[in-house]
């Protein structure tokens, strides 16, 4: 059981498995991954069918209150990038 797999190790099990060559499938894996980001920092939505969805998650401006001085600030709007896992993944998880 693989318990950790970084870019590199994902290339090399692609290249293996269909039988091209490491330089090969790492042009694939990462051109997979531009494509997502590309798409989500542009506010798109990646829906992978029985994996999940990569999407961005807008928090509007709202206000705060400073930890250290106990001062009430404005916290400015932010972005963040989420990935909701199909119901499938989940399971498989489980």
């Amino acid at each position: 059981m693989i318990s950790h797999i970084t870019k590199k190790d994902l290339t090399i099990l692609v290249a293996e498995k269909h039988g091209m060559l490491k330089r090969e499938a790492d042009e694939i894996v990462d051109t997979i991954f531009d494509t997502i980001r590309e798409c989500v920092e542009n506010g798109g939505i990646v829906s992978i069918s029985g994996f999940g969805k990569f999407e961005v998650k807008e928090r509007p401006e709202r206000n705060g209150i400073n930890p250290a001085t106990g001062e009430r600030i404005i916290i400015s709007p932010k972005r963040k990038p989420i990935f909701k896992p199909t119901g499938k993944f989940k399971e498989a998880v489980k």
